[in-house]
């Protein structure tokens, strides 16, 4: 892992074209600006994180019960 310290206003630059900015520094808070092409998907980590247990809790195996409720919707 790279570790770097930046002030306010100073950027790192990541590729050709990602460019992260301190924006603000604040009792203990920082302020990040991203200026990245539309297609770079950029999340924070707890809601990757987020995403990948909820995609996890969607794709356990459904009781018979469930299984018979889902059919019947999709038979209508």
């Amino acid at each position: 892992m790279l570790i770097l310290s930046r002030k306010e206003e100073e950027s790192v630059v990541i590729g050709d074209n990602i460019i992260i900015k301190v924006i603000s520094i604040d009792k203990g808070n920082v302020k990040l600006g991203f200026d990245a092409p539309p297609q770079t998907l950029i999340l924070r980590s707890e809601l990757k994180e987020a995403v990948v247990c909820e995609n996890k809790r969607a794709t356990t195996l459904l009781n018979d019960e469930q299984l018979e409720a889902i059919s019947k919707h999709i038979k209508k």
